[in-house]
């Protein structure tokens, strides 16, 4: 679903990536892992297409990111994103969804009850917790029914009732391929089926098993 060869990024004559090989298979959760500055946010803006790369190739289900007809496959939910505090739930998910196509009220109500949002969409989302507007961004992702998901560290700043009820969204989504960033090793042990583990710009990809044996975690 997510194939990278050869992979390399450099900033102001740096190297940030060196020869990345990475693929995730269908219905995989694998964790993105690595110190601050490693690469993660490098490599997930080359995969979305947002950095352009010289070196490597990348592929969304066999499409080159380079290339049209890739995007519609891939949905992504970054660590911070801007909602409308004065405007409820629901009419931030109906303006966003409409950016694109007319919204489809339908999809849009099982998106909001995947993430136990529908009872609160009347609510502004000023009053609502950060779990709840992570769920609301979740949701928005999930209308597009992308088979490729992309969560850049989705619990950050959560309270453990955020985090929980966030992880217990993602469990609940199967048959999606899922390249998740996290810092919380108790978050990878709990839902990831593999680590991707970035180190001084290159990636070793581990089974859950084989990550927590050779780390010693």
């Amino acid at each position: 679903m997510i194939e990278i060869r050869g992979l390399s990024q450099s900033y102001q004559k740096k190297e940030i990536l060196h020869e990345v090989n990475l693929h995730i298979g269908q219905g995989e959760l694998c964790a993105l892992v690595g110190r601050n500055g490693a690469g993660k946010s490098t490599l997930i803006h080359s995969i979305l297409g947002l950095l352009p790369y010289k070196n490597g190739e990348i592929l969304i289900k066999g499409i080159s990111n380079r290339k049209e007809g890739w995007k519609s496959a891939l949905a992504y939910l970054p660590e911070k994103f801007h909602l409308y505090p004065h405007l409820t739930g629901e009419e931030n998910f109906h303006f966003f969804a409409s950016l694109e196509q007319e919204v489809n009220q339908q999809r849009m109500e099982e998106s909001l009850r995947l993430v136990d949002l529908w009872e609160h969409r009347g609510q502004r989302v000023a009053g609502y917790s950060k779990g709840m507007l992570q769920r609301l961004g979740l949701a928005m992702m999930l209308y597009y029914r992308s088979d490729i998901l992309i969560l850049d560290e989705p619990t950050s700043g959560l309270d453990p009732v955020g985090r929980k009820e966030v992880l217990s969204v993602i469990k609940r989504l199967k048959g999606k391929t899922i390249l998740f960033s996290s810092h919380h090793i108790d978050e990878i042990i709990q839902i990831c089926s593999h680590v991707a583990f970035l180190e001084e710009g290159r990636l070793q990809k581990y089974s859950l098993a084989e990550f927590l044996q050779v780390y010693s975690w």
